[in-house]
């Protein structure tokens, strides 16, 4: 349990300070809240410690606490007990308030409540007011400091308001809060005396209430509310409203606990750095080792979200801090130190740089390469990076460009034709097809999203030139085969659904086996009132005839057509049936309902209230005109029937389907037949038929006194008997029987296919088998593992090695064809190899959170699993599964890393920690360099292993090191080597003007990196981050008169020190010669339009004239813009002419140097020589004069900022062009819709009219102009 707050401390903390006099003259009038007098439980009189006895009588009950005031019970004074020492303790409070203090309502004084305290606990207690601070100073008196405590704590309770916070706690730290069996809370609630609420879970509003910290006083009086604990970057986590009610200094210390309770809880947090720029991200992704590296040691997982441009990094949370600031860091640096540059190359060239091409340009040229998405007509790249790797980049670009033969396929046109042969490709997935074929060779259709707009449509086929070659033939064979062969037929999307639904499923696959054409809907969602028809041109019955290819098209588009006439004619008719006679219409279960609907559902019946007609009679029917016919015949029927009490629920009809198909109609368990009984509430039974029959049957068979084996068996029937009312009966019946002809098409294949393979097959969870029985209709059976009692067998007999494919002849052919197909992948694809590695090995194969194993896998390709061997095994197995190649790789690099593991040794070195920093280096790189120097890797990765120093806030000075002996050895002399430097270091100051500061640096440092380089001194310039942590230098007795900001800090050993002063000193300018001064005066309310914005200065500055100057403006540059007046005639634009053009832009027009700041600014320009005086001296006085002119401040306010990018163009070039053309100065707002004119009335309106164009144009473009 954290540690209480004093009461004095809390005080200070919430500033509770500037309260006039709080002593018995200062009465609250406002009705307070009443507070229990001692005789109703405040003062507990029956309490041997608040009051003990003064003679040892005999206790009732129970033995009573013991007694603050001394060991035992006996008589308060005791002549001959040594003096218990005094315990005291003060306090301030700043302001009283007493309304919570009175009894029953009534006001109390500040001794009232001083008195009541004293005599509920044993203090002393003394008050003091300072009347000029209006502070009052408590102090406090007692024998035992918890009678102290608490007596402090009780003063503050009645001297405070009392207030509700509103504490947010995340839901994973409620547990903690409350503590087993509640003892944590209950422990703030006696230490504090406050009231704590954690509502439970299933009353949680979704909204979390109040903000943390959030408080509203009870007393009328705000309280201070403290900054929320929860990190806006951390991922949001859901939390619970805890309530704190109390006295306002205990509900804060209250608050405070939990907060420390809270914090140790959420040792791990998640946080995203978001919004990365497109052009950044490429190149974070290899610096991913850095980042993890700045982590120190501490666990952490990064993940990337590409489309989102967002990094995740979760773990701990120091070390989470660190990663994220670390790639902050790089983002800036990137985003300051790459520029762009534009190329413009065919598009069909881009998709030659994204990818894994895109990785190799980063990896050659350290450049990214932007491309615009593929429905983006533009064909503009653009190369990011360093001003020094953009050349390379470019060349990189151009090399990836060109390292591939390119054949741009352009679909015959018109465009309409071009559109059906690209979306039968696509639907039929002939790219991948074509890929397939032709090994080595990549296709590409053009996005779906400029289909419409597009004139031409192009596949692009990729690859080398003599594989291009062949799949161009492939596909222009193809294209050959398709003239003639398509067509669109007009069909309302609206009946898409209808007619290629369940019910029309047999005959629109008919088309194809009665006329070799293929239909094709388009999507749902494109509401495309189109079927595209296709002369299949793959299928061997195809005719190369353009008649027959014509004939069958216009046959099927007949068929289709009639279709949509029998789809679209839909209907509703009200049927008026008495609502007791309904109960006969839906059916026991709405099974005779269901019968009338169908199977495939396309009729809608409301019966009664859901018809939602002025009367319940109403029975409410609506389909295809043929369909509402019928159902409302057979409605009319059986309402007859039930009228006239005929018994209709006896009607049987008998009919016979194969004995084969039994089984499967019937189902597992009977499942199907039951759900049909259900459905439409008909009695099923099967049974065989007699054997007379049979022997009848055997007789027919027959042929020259021998029987034909087999022809029984194969002719044997089953008799189904159904029995019901008539409509479900004949429903019924037309069900078995459709299922039963689906079944005598069906047939079944057993497929030899290796055990090794199925896994792969099946997929996870059953992923691609599933797959496969979805696209093709099929039932997929593998053989599962026979346990010693049978079960786990399937109801097949199948072999180890067998699969059986079951379902419609062409389902199963084309299943089997792609699981063949998938099994001559695998067996290429899924090799598996099995080592041994030592145990000890296994950690660093697989990395911190399997970060190198993954390596390997997302490197190789290959399926890794590595046997985490038990603690007594040596070796550890490891299985490795893929392609030969991506075998061999993992194998090898995991190999490689056992390798470094069984040859390493360790090694510490004792380095104080204060030159840990120093040795480390910005973001690792002294470490790197040292591993450098000692020959050790330049990866990254395998540096991070090498050395490691204590984490931060450990006291240990020792370094460990690990890796191979010799490279030990050498980064050990290396280290004592650089400790030894460090502890020889100095610290030298030199006086070097500031103004030169800058020229010593150089552009990104390079100067100064040179000078440290040829010194071996490190040089810290005033204002650098690590420049107040060098210490102070030794000389600094010798520059004590010199400026701060003038002095240099040099450290590093002293002869090092020593050299950088004396070439510093000598790349120090000496000041420049007294030049020739002048002066002008400069009214001040000119200052800002002579000054533009301060880019007069810089022009002086530029040919070495500064300017110095007695007085500076106070008042803005520009006067205020006025309040919008409705109905302004003059401050608004709504003239007729106007009003669709200017609706919501508003201008408005104030003097400029109306209330303009009087008053003068004398203005000393120095310069070099005469010439450059005069020149300045010219500047200013036409600087006077332009704002003599600019008389005027227009204020144009439009109504967003969507125009505001073309206002203003490409560099500011719009805004320059108007300022030229009307002479006004034209300032355009960051954090408004406003724009500001300043000039002559003469220009302000001129530019108000060009730039009103602009947006009128904007706005008008590609739109009718409307003549009245």
């Amino acid at each position: 349990m954290a540690q209480a707050l004093s009461a004095a401390d809390l005080q200070r903390r919430h500033e509770l300070e500037g309260a006039p006099d709080p002593f018995p003259s200062l009465v609250d009038d406002s009705p307070a809240k009443p507070r229990a007098p001692r005789s109703n439980g405040v003062l507990d009189t029956d309490s041997q410690e608040a009051f003990p006895s003064l003679a040892p009588a005999a206790q009732p009950g129970n033995k009573p606490a013991a007694s603050a005031w001394g060991a035992n019970a006996g008589p308060r004074i005791k002549p001959q007990a040594a003096k218990q020492p005094l315990v005291s303790d003060s306090f301030i409070l700043s302001s009283i308030d007493l309304s919570t203090a009175g009894k029953d309502g009534k006001p109390i004084s500040l001794g009232e409540v001083m008195r009541q305290v004293m005599a509920q606990y044993k203090v002393k207690l003394d008050a003091s007011t300072n009347q000029k601070s209006h502070q009052t100073t408590f102090y406090l008196k007692s024998e035992s400091k918890k009678e102290l405590e608490k007596a402090k704590k009780s003063l503050l309770a009645l001297l405070s308001p009392t207030v509700t916070l509103t504490l947010n706690a995340p839901a994973s730290t409620i547990p903690t809060i409350i503590g087993p069996k509640g003892v944590t809370l209950k422990q703030v609630r006696d230490q504090t005396n406050v009231k704590i609420d954690i509502p439970r879970r299933d009353t949680l509003a979704p909204a979390n209430g109040h903000a943390n910290g959030g408080a509203h006083s009870a007393s009328g009086t705000a309280t201070p509310q403290p900054t929320s604990p929860i990190d806006g970057d951390e991922e949001e986590e859901p939390t619970v409203p805890i309530t704190i009610t109390g006295p306002q200094p205990l509900a804060y210390e209250a608050q405070a606990l939990l907060n420390e309770i809270i914090a140790t809880k959420r040792s791990r947090t998640t946080q995203r750095v978001r919004d990365i720029p497109e052009h950044v991200l490429p190149f974070l992704l290899p610096r991913r080792a850095a980042f993890e590296a700045a982590a120190e040691g501490g666990e952490i997982t990064l993940s990337l979200n590409a489309a989102a441009r967002e990094i995740t990094v979760s773990g701990d949370r120091e070390a989470v801090t660190r990663v994220v600031d670390s790639i902050k860091s790089a983002v800036e640096y990137f985003k300051t130190e790459t520029i762009p540059l534009k190329l413009t190359l065919p598009k069909r060239q881009h998709r030659l740089l994204t990818g894994k091409n895109a990785e190799e340009i980063m990896a050659k040229a350290r450049c990214a390469v932007i491309v615009p998405k593929a429905e983006d007509a533009s064909e503009e790249i653009t190369i990011w990076g360093k001003a020094t790797d953009v050349g390379l980049g470019v060349q990189a670009v151009m090399e990836k460009a060109n390292s591939a033969y390119i054949h741009e396929f352009p679909l015959p046109g018109p465009i309409a034709l071009s559109r059906q042969l690209l979306t039968y490709m696509v639907r039929v997935n002939y790219p991948k097809t074509l890929a397939t074929t032709n090994p080595g060779v990549q296709v590409y259709t053009p996005p779906a999203a400029t289909w419409e707009r597009a004139s031409v449509l192009n596949v692009d086929i990729i690859g080398e030139k003599p594989k291009v070659d062949a799949a161009v033939s492939q596909f222009s064979a193809l294209i050959g085969k398709l003239f003639g062969a398509t067509k669109e037929v007009p069909i309302d999307w609206l009946v898409h659904r209808i007619i290629n639904s369940n019910k029309n499923a047999k005959k629109i696959k008919g088309f194809h086996e009665a006329h070799n054409v293929l239909v094709f809907f388009p999507p749902e969602s494109a509401e495309q009132s189109s079927v595209l028809l296709v002369y299949d041109p793959t299928s061997p019955n195809a005719s190369p005839s353009p008649v027959e290819k014509a004939k069958n098209l216009e046959d099927v588009e007949k068929e289709l057509l009639k279709m949509a006439r029998d789809a679209a004619d839909v209907k509703t008719q009200i049927v008026n049936v008495e609502k007791k006679w309904h109960d006969a219409v839906v059916g026991r279960g709405g099974t005779t309902l269901n019968a009338i609907i169908g199977e495939d559902k396309t009729l809608s019946i409301k019966v009664g209230a859901e018809a939602g007609q002025s009367t319940e009679d109403a029975i409410l029917v609506r389909g295809i005109s043929a369909d509402v016919d019928r159902a409302v015949g057979e409605i009319l029927k059986i309402v007859e029937d039930a009228k006239n009490d005929e018994i209709v629920s006896s009607y049987a009809v008998e009919f016979e389907i194969d004995r084969e198909f039994v089984g499967r109609i019937v189902g597992a368990g009977g499942a199907s037949v039951k759900r049909l009984r259900d459905t439409l509430g008909v009695k099923i039974d099967f049974s065989d038929e007699g054997e007379g029959a049979d022997k009848e049957r055997e007789k027919e068979v027959v042929s020259g006194g021998k029987k034909k084996k087999g022809g029984a068996a194969a002719h044997q029937k089953s008799r189904v008997k159904i029995v019901g009312r008539k409509e479900n009966v004949e429903e019924a019946k037309r069900r078995i029987q459709a299922h039963a002809e689906r079944l005598a098409d069906e047939t079944s294949e057993v497929l030899k296919i290796p055990h090794q393979y199925h896994s792969s097959l099946i997929g996870q969870n059953g992923k691609y088998v599933t797959r496969l029985e979805e696209k093709y209709g099929v039932k997929i059976t593998f053989p599962r593992e026979a346990h010693a009692d049978g079960e786990g067998k399937t109801r097949e007999q199948l072999k180890a090695d067998e699969v059986l494919v079951k379902g419609g002849r062409k389902g199963v052919a084309q299943a089997k064809q792609e699981l063949m197909d998938a099994v001559e992948f695998e067996k290429e694809s899924n090799n598996v190899v099995k080592f041994t590695v030592p145990s000890r090995s296994v950690a660093r194969i697989l990395g911190k959170g399997g970060a190198t194993i993954n390596e390997i896998k997302d490197n190789t390709g290959a399926q890794i699993d590595v046997d985490k061997a038990s603690d007594d095994s040596a070796s550890a197995n490891i299985t490795v599964r893929g392609t030969k190649k991506a075998i061999t790789e993992a194998k090898a690099a995991i190999l490689a890393i056992s390798e470094q593991v069984q040859e390493e040794t360790t090694a510490t070195v004792e380095v104080p920690s204060k030159f840990h920093r120093t040795i480390i280096g910005a973001g690792g790189q002294g470490l790197k360099d040292l591993i450098a120097r000692c020959g050790g890797p330049t990866d990254s990765k395998a540096q991070a292993g090498l050395i490691r120093f204590p984490r931060q806030g450990e006291p240990s000075d020792e370094v460990r090191l690990r890796g191979e002996p010799k490279l030990v050895a050498k980064l050990k002399a290396e280290l004592e080597k650089t400790v030894k430097t460090l502890k020889d270091r100095v610290v030298l100051g030199v006086e070097v003007p500031v103004a030169q500061h800058r020229a010593l640096i150089g552009r990104g440092g390079q100067h100064l990196n040179d000078l440290q380089n040829r010194t071996g001194a490190q040089i810290q310039f005033p204002g650098s981050r690590s420049y107040t942590q060098v210490g102070e230098p030794e000389n600094a007795a010798d520059l004590a008169g010199v400026d701060p900001a003038n002095i240099v800090k040099v450290s590093g050993p002293r002869a090092a020190c020593e050299k950088a002063i004396e070439e510093l000193k000598s790349q120090i300018k000496p000041p420049a010669p007294e030049g020739v001064t002048g002066t002008i005066t400069v009214p001040l309310k000119y200052h800002y339009a002579v000054s533009q914005q301060g880019n007069l200065f810089r022009q002086l500055r530029s040919f070495g004239v500064h300017v110095d100057q007695s007085a500076q403006p106070s008042k803005p540059a520009v006067p205020p813009q006025p309040a919008s007046q409705a109905g302004n005639g003059t401050a608004r634009i709504d003239d007729a002419d106007d009003a669709g053009a200017s609706a919501g832009v508003s201008w408005q027009v104030v003097p400029n140097y109306q209330d303009a700041e009087e008053g003068e600014s004398v203005w000393t320009l120095k310069a070099r020589d005469e010439a450059g005086l005069e020149r300045a001296l010219k500047l200013v006085k036409e600087g006077l004069e332009h704002a003599e002119k600019m008389s005027h401040v227009g204020f144009l306010t439009l109504p967003d900022r969507s125009m505001f990018p073309r206002i203003v163009g490409a560099k500011g070039s719009n805004v320059a062009r108007l300022r030229n053309e009307s002479g006004a100065d034209i300032t355009v707002n960051r954090d408004d819709n406003t724009i500001v004119i300043v000039g002559s009335e003469t220009a302000i309106e001129t530019a108000k009219e060009a730039i009103l164009k602009m947006t009128t144009n904007s706005g008008g473009r590609g739109r009718g102009r409307r003549e009245d």
